[in-house]
């Protein structure tokens, strides 16, 4: 039996996040989700007040045999912008903040990571990504669960999604889990 690793991931809308992860070859699933708030069972009505202080996530287990964690970490922060605080483009607020969450290791991994990006100079400005200890993960509701792949038409999916998983399958071709 193949060993699995988790990591919980918020970059933006969790709609993008999983769609570019669920892409990826060694990931076994990107599960839309909420994490680091004070509220239990947070619906999606209630985390977009802003109120519930939970981020809009993604939970990825992936296996590390076929896709290591700096990799995973790697594409993270080069297919949102990790530079924005509290948001990503239009959306707006600290539900869309950039932030990792994961145990000891996978902090010490992420900062390394995140150090090595922002040597590359990929982004114009100060990675702002919080590297959080572990939070509960609460499952999104079934209607958030593969959105990208069920509603590409719709405007939002067109202009938000579209781009950035596109960005990823050509950056990341060689790791796709079917050829494009």
């Amino acid at each position: 039996m193949t060993q699995t690793s988790s990591i919980i991931l918020g970059g933006g809308c969790f709609w993008c996040v999983e769609a570019i992860f669920n892409g990826l070859r060694g990931v076994v699933s990107a599960k839309p989700g909420y994490a680091g708030g004070h509220t239990e069972q947070p619906s999606y009505k209630e985390v977009c007040t802003g109120k519930t202080g939970h981020a809009e996530v993604v939970q990825i287990i992936f296996n590390p045999v076929e896709i290591s964690l700096e990799d995973i970490l790697r594409v993270f922060f080069t297919t949102h912008d990790p530079t924005q605080l509290n948001r990503q483009g239009d959306d707006v607020g600290s539900q869309y903040r950039s932030v990792i969450f994961g145990d000891k290791a996978q902090q010490t991994t992420a900062r390394s990571i995140r150090d090595e990006i922002a040597n590359q100079n990929i982004w114009d400005a100060s990675l702002v990504t919080s590297i959080e200890g572990p939070a509960h993960f609460w499952e999104a509701e079934e209607s958030h669960h593969d959105y990208f792949a069920r509603n590409p038409e719709t405007a939002y999916c067109s202009a938000v999604v579209a781009p950035k998983v596109a960005k990823a399958r050509k950056l990341y071709r060689d790791r796709l889990k079917t050829a494009e």
